[in-house]
């Protein structure tokens, strides 16, 4: 949703910096290139309130151009969410985990402290049946 607000926005959610720089400056070439040069005079003669003024009235060529600029990082940060998920999901665990309960075990104890189940002792040593 930032990344629809403003390019860039999602990524520095994200923590993606370079790539929220990238769209930043992406998403002001853009609108550097299309807009007329009409919104560059309403903005020197009144200010804020100029630009306002004739952005209600900008053709449909520069509305268009800058709402796939939008689109396309609102995708681009999606995809960006995804992979970062999918890589924090596929580092392993560090600590044993409850096999009922998903939750963080203590070494010490011989039973998950959330769900009381008991665990089985993990036997280091190999026993050979004869």
């Amino acid at each position: 949703m930032l990344a629809l607000v403003y390019p860039g926005l999602g990524h520095v959610y994200l923590r993606a910096w370079l790539r929220a720089i990238a769209w930043f400056v992406v998403a002001l070439i853009a609108a550097a290139m299309v807009m007329p040069e009409s919104a560059y005079a309403a903005y020197e003669a009144n200010g804020f309130s100029g630009l306002l003024e004739v952005s209600q009235n900008l053709p449909m060529d520069v509305l268009l151009s800058m709402t796939v600029i939008r689109v396309l990082n609102a995708l681009d940060a999606y995809l960006t969410g995804l992979q970062t998920a999918a890589k924090e999901a596929a580092e392993p665990e560090a600590a044993n985990t409850c096999p009922e309960c998903g939750k963080e075990l203590d070494e010490d104890l011989d039973f998950c402290p959330w769900c009381t189940t008991r665990l089985e002792p993990e036997d280091e040593t190999p026993t050979i049946n004869r």
